[in-house]
């Protein structure tokens, strides 16, 4: 019989359970059909990257803010571009008007 894959999703929910401590850790196994010591083992895991959801919320905000720089940036050279082309335009006919043709 093949073990039954848990998503994370169900892992958290088994874990924050156990972490809770309303329940015997034994006795939340039981209900989900596995065997106490992976219960303890997902808690350790967790409890071990705890730290990296600070961490990410961290780099997610740094993120945001370089991708908005950039979106600032874009905008800019859009700008400018269509400021560029103006003139290149006006140039373009102004210089029609004053160069002999050939």
């Amino acid at each position: 019989m093949p073990k039954k894959q848990y998503s994370p999703e169900e892992k958290l929910k088994i874990v924050l359970e156990a972490l809770k401590e309303e329940r015997l850790i034994t006795d939340i196994a039981s209900e989900y059909g596995i065997h106490p010591s992976v219960i303890h083992r997902w808690k350790k895991e967790l409890l071990e990257s705890a730290d990296k959801v600070f961490a990410v919320s961290k780099n997610a905000k740094a993120a945001a803010k370089e991708k908005q720089q950039q979106e600032e940036e874009i905008e800019n050279l859009y700008s400018q571009v269509g400021r560029l082309t103006t003139q290149l335009e006006w140039l373009k006919k102004k210089s029609k008007g004053i160069l002999p043709r050939q």
